[in-house]
C-alpha cells in the first residue's frame, strides 16, 4: 500500500518563522517526511530562506524579515503540495561513535541493566549494536535526539535528574538514546562516554551529528581513549 502525505498546518513561529507542523507524535515516518522536506526547500534555495530546523514532527523555516510572511508561506504551501509521501528510509551519512561503556563513563549501566532483568554487558552490546537516526537536534547545541532505540532497552528518566552531567554522556531517556555534548544537568540513565566532541563552535558546521544523520556506537575501552587522545 503506497503511504500517503501527512497533512500539514502551517502556523505563525515569529515574526520571521512558520511552523510546518505534520503531527505530535515520535513517528518515523513523520520524522522521515520532515526531513525530506527540508531538503526539498534547501535544494531549491529561495532567496528569503535563512534557517531551517527540523524536529520530530515539524519544520520551523525561518526567513529574510525584509520578505513579505504572506508570499514565503504561499511559496512553502506549494512545496508542501509537490511533496510526494516519503517512504522512512535511513540517510547517507553514517557516522561512528566510540562510546566507553560502564564504570565511571557509565554510572547507570548496572542499574539499568538490572532493571531491564540483564548483565550489564548483554545491555552495553545490544544499544552498541543499533543504527539509529538523528531525529532532531535539541536541549542543548550539538544534542541529538537519536530514534531506533530497540523499545525492550527503553528506561523511564531518572526520578531526581543528575545537577552534572559530563559532556559525551551517552544515555537512555524513555524511548530514545542521545549523547550530551557539554557538561550540564540531566535526567537520562547514562550507559557510557563517548571522547567524541559534538558540538564546536569554531568549526563549520558546529555540530558533528546533523539531522538525517544514521549513527552506530562502537564499544571501546579507556585505554584505547588515552592512546587516542596521547
Amino acid at each position: 500500500m503506497t503511504p500517503s502525505r501527512p497533512a500539514c498546518d502551517i502556523e505563525a513561529l515569529a515574526d520571521d518563522a512558520w511552523l510546518l507542523r505534520f503531527g505530535d507524535t515520535l513517528d518515523p515516518a513523520l520524522n522521515a517526511h520532515v526531513h525530506a522536506l527540508a531538503a526539498r526547500i534547501r535544494s531549491r534555495a529561495p532567496h528569503w530562506l535563512r534557517d531551517l530546523v527540523p524536529a520530530f514532527a515539524s519544520l520551523g523555516v525561518f526567513f529574510d524579515p525584509a520578505s513579505s510572511p504572506d508570499r514565503v508561506r504561499v511559496e512553502l504551501e506549494g512545496i508542501v503540495e509537490s511533496m510526494e509521501a516519503v517512504a522512512t528510509t535511513a540517510g547517507d551519512r553514517l557516522v561512528e561513535i566510540p562510546v566507553i561503556y560502564g564504570g565511571e563513563c557509565g554510572p547507570d549501566l548496572e542499574s539499568a541493566a538490572q532493571e531491564l532483568g540483564m548483565a550489564a554487558a548483554q545491555l552495553a552490546a545490544r544499544h552498541a549494536a543499533g543504527e539509529y537516526t538523528v531525529a532532531m537536534i535539541g536541549f542543548a547545541p550539538g544534542f541529538p535526539y537519536l530514534s531506533g532505540l530497540d523499545p525492550e532497552l527503553a528506561l523511564p528518566r531518572l526520578a531526581t535528574p543528575r545537577a552534572r552531567v559530563a559532556a559525551g554522556s551517552v544515555a537512555i531517556g524513555g524511548a530514545q538514546t542521545g549523547i550530551y555534548p557539554r557538561e550540564s544537568p540531566g535526567g537520562w540513565r547514562i550507559l557510557g562516554r563517548t571522547p567524541r566532541v559534538l558540538f564546536d563552535p569554531e568549526q563549520n558546521p558546529p555540530t558533528l551529528l546533523q539531522p538525517g544523520d544514521r549513527v552506530r556506537f562502537v564499544a571501546i575501552d579507556s585505554a584505547a581513549v588515552a592512546q587516542e587522545l596521547a
